[in-house]
């Protein structure tokens, strides 16, 4: 296995264990920044355990990946197509909510700069898998 796919592997893993913890502290309600990319902002019950299960749905669809990308390239395409609407969808809550209605201690660039270290991800995400192609056939 080559360099590319080596690296690409490595990436959709962290991304399984990143979204792994992302299930797990949303499931339990402890909100530590990065984790919880709206941490301070207030929410109900109800939906973290919703964030939890659908971030537990993208910790397995990225350790699927990592166990044979080459099997699983189709699988890497749709992430990285769901991927880059999960950044658009941040992006447009980042521009249009008005964060200060809920507390004035509430400071939207950090869930900006969250939403760039996702963004980096994909792209380092994207960049490995198209970097890997030739391999992944």
């Amino acid at each position: 296995m080559n360099k590319n796919v080596q690296t690409l592997r490595w990436l959709l893993l962290a991304g399984s264990i990143y979204f792994f913890l992302v299930a797990i502290f949303h499931m339990i309600g402890i909100k530590i920044p990065l984790i919880f990319i709206y941490y301070n902002v207030p929410s109900n019950i109800y939906q973290d355990r919703i964030i939890s299960f659908l971030a537990f749905g993208w910790s397995v669809f990225l350790f699927t990946a990592f166990l044979n990308p080459i099997k699983n390239r189709m699988l890497i395409q749709a992430i990285l197509i769901a991927g880059t609407g999960a950044i658009i969808g941040l992006g447009i809550i980042n521009m249009c909510t008005d964060f200060e209605s809920f507390s004035n201690a509430i400071n939207p660039t950090i869930f900006r700069l969250e939403t760039l270290g996702l963004a980096v991800y994909l792209i380092l995400l994207a960049l490995f898998y198209n970097k890997s192609k030739n391999q992944l056939r």
